[in-house]
């Protein structure tokens, strides 16, 4: 799951939410192995501060983001356009050449359109000679996520 035979590759995870932390700690103990498992790390923190954490050297793949709020969770705490933003900006200098940013964007709550509106528009100003984005959407369910991927040419 984590990486290739050389063991090189990392995850590195972050939630502004402790519980959320806790709860891809605990999963990830059932579905991986304890070698694996060493190749995680789970900060809380906003991901905001992404490359606070990521290595310099590191070479990424892939950066995924899943945005709204923490289901089963407070639905008050939600990610924000303004950091959402800063967090894109982020990504797109720590990905590779060849490298992936997914972005979830759930919509059916207060704020999720706005937040979309921001994943949209920095999407739309990436420069087209080294990146192609793309939106999947629902066109018969108004309220369902948006799917929105970036590949670093």
């Amino acid at each position: 799951m984590v990486s290739d035979d050389t063991g090189r590759g990392r995850v590195y995870g972050m939630d502004i939410q402790d519980s959320a932390i806790d709860s891809t700690s605990s999963f990830l103990k059932m579905a991986v192995d304890s070698r694996e498992m060493e190749l995680v790390k789970l900060f809380a923190m906003c991901h905001s501060r992404m490359e606070d954490i990521v290595p310099k050297d590191s070479p990424v793949r892939l950066v995924a983001f899943n945005l709204g709020y923490l289901p089963g969770g407070d639905k008050q705490i939600i990610t924000v356009p303004e950091t959402t933003e800063l967090a894109l900006q982020a990504a797109s200098r720590i990905v590779g050449s060849g490298g992936l940013i997914s972005v979830l964007v759930y919509i059916g709550h207060l704020g999720g359109r706005d937040e979309l509106d921001i994943v949209e528009s920095f999407a739309s100003r990436l420069p087209v000679d080294t990146w192609v984005s793309c939106k999947f959407e629902m066109i018969n369910r108004p309220v369902a996520p948006v799917h929105v991927l970036l590949h670093k040419k």
